[in-house]
C-alpha cells in the first residue's frame, strides 16, 4: 500500500484546512484508515479513523474534524475546522489490516510521508 498526503499548510486560528491522502497498491475496502499527528518532541497520536465499523475521533478534535473517503475509496480526507494552535503538527495517514484500537498508531501497517500543518 502506498499513501501520499497533501493539503497541509499554514492557517490562522479558527480557520479550516482539508488534508487528502491518495491510496494505491494492494489495498482493500475492509482496511482501516486513519489520520495521525505528531508535534515536535511528542509522540504520534491518533486523530481520526474510518472503517466498516464507522468513524472514531480523538476527544481533542471531536466536533471540529471530519474523516471521510471518496466513493472510489482511493482518497482519504480530513476536514479540519476551527483550527487551534494546538493542532500544529505533522499529519500522517495510515492503513491497517487488523486494527482493534482505532487510534493506536502501533496497529497500523502502512504510512504516508506526512504533511505539515501550522496554526497560528
Amino acid at each position: 500500500v502506498q499513501l501520499v498526503e497533501s493539503g497541509g499548510g499554514s492557517e490562522q486560528a479558527e480557520g479550516s484546512l482539508t488534508l487528502s491522502c491518495t491510496v494505491s497498491g494492494n489495498h482493500y475496502d475492509n482496511y482501516c484508515m486513519g489520520w495521525f499527528r505528531q508535534a515536535p518532541g511528542k509522540e504520534r497520536k491518533g486523530v481520526a479513523s474510518i472503517d466498516s465499523d464507522g468513524t472514531a475521533y480523538a476527544d481533542s478534535v471531536k466536533g471540529r474534524f471530519t474523516i471521510s473517503k471518496d466513493n472510489t475509496k482511493t482518497t482519504l480526507y480530513l476536514q479540519m475546522n476551527s483550527l487551534e494552535p494546538e493542532d500544529t503538527a505533522t499529519y500522517y495517514c495510515a492503513s491497517g489490516v487488523y486494527v482493534m484500537h482505532k487510534l493506536d498508531p502501533i496497529e497500523y501497517d502502512s504510512w504516508g510521508q506526512g504533511t505539515q500543518v501550522t496554526v497560528s
